[in-house]
């Protein structure tokens, strides 16, 4: 499918419309230039040439869901797909798309999503171990990745450096109720255990995470954080019995 070369490579067709809908984050990849072992578990079709990721960074996705009444136990994924394949034949008509992520791909198999963002120059690990940027923050999240036969100039890579080298004072650390970060790992164990306990803090919000100084003038608002809290909460309940 022939391409629309557009003046600046790192915009996309109709990127307003991803824009405006909260999906701001988007990056191109070509199939042929990613590691054999991140393509293998998507099945690659001969047709597909691209790995189209979309995120959201700041706010303005929650507003958006909200504003469009989506129900349902997974409102932002379902918001976003239906936005991602919208954006997909209003500004490339005749395009094919096969989503990967959040579904599509069978039991088992699942998509390297920060080696993606890792590619793409989006994520640094964090010391409590989410993605982060020097413009974001960790207020970023990936929402939908699809494979595509489309043709678009490749997106370059965001090289803003790791934020945390250059933070003195590691406020995450020393806002962590658990002590569960330090220097090198996080002690996944301590902080499950803390979210669990009766009134705590890390139940629906990370006070660590809310010390973080890059990028708090995008931090979620109260509901966004319980909202996504609850889902990880109610996974380590499962997880653990």
């Amino acid at each position: 499918m022939a391409a629309d070369h557009g003046a600046d490579p790192r915009r996309l067709p109709l990127q307003a419309l991803l824009d405006d809908a909260g999906l701001n984050r988007q990056h191109v990849f070509d199939l042929q230039a990613l590691p054999a072992d991140l393509l293998a578990p998507l099945a690659v079709q001969p047709h597909e040439r691209q790995l189209i990721l979309l995120a959201h960074a700041g706010r303005r996705l929650w507003a958006r869901v909200q504003q469009a009444g989506v129900e349902g136990p997974h409102p932002i994924d379902d918001y976003s797909v239906r936005t991602a394949r919208q954006w997909l034949a209003q500004a490339l008509p005749g395009a094919r798309g096969r989503i990967v992520y959040p579904h599509g791909l069978p039991e088992g198999r699942h998509l390297g999503l920060q080696r993606l963002g890792q590619l793409a120059g989006w994520h640094h690990a964090a010391p409590f171990m989410i993605g982060i940027d020097a413009r974001w923050g960790t207020w970023f999240a990936y929402r939908v990745a699809m494979l595509t036969d489309t043709a678009l100039p490749a997106t370059p890579v965001e090289a803003t450096g790791h934020p945390c080298a250059s933070c003195a004072g590691k406020p995450c650390i020393a806002a962590c109720p658990a002590h569960a970060l330090g220097a090198e790992a996080l002690d996944l164990q301590a902080c499950m255990r803390q979210r669990l306990r009766e009134g705590s803090p890390c139940a629906l919000d990370c006070p660590a995470r809310q010390a973080c100084p890059v990028g708090a003038e995008h931090r979620y608002e109260a509901s966004q954080m319980r909202h996504s809290a609850a889902l990880s909460l109610a996974a380590i309940r499962r997880h653990l019995g």
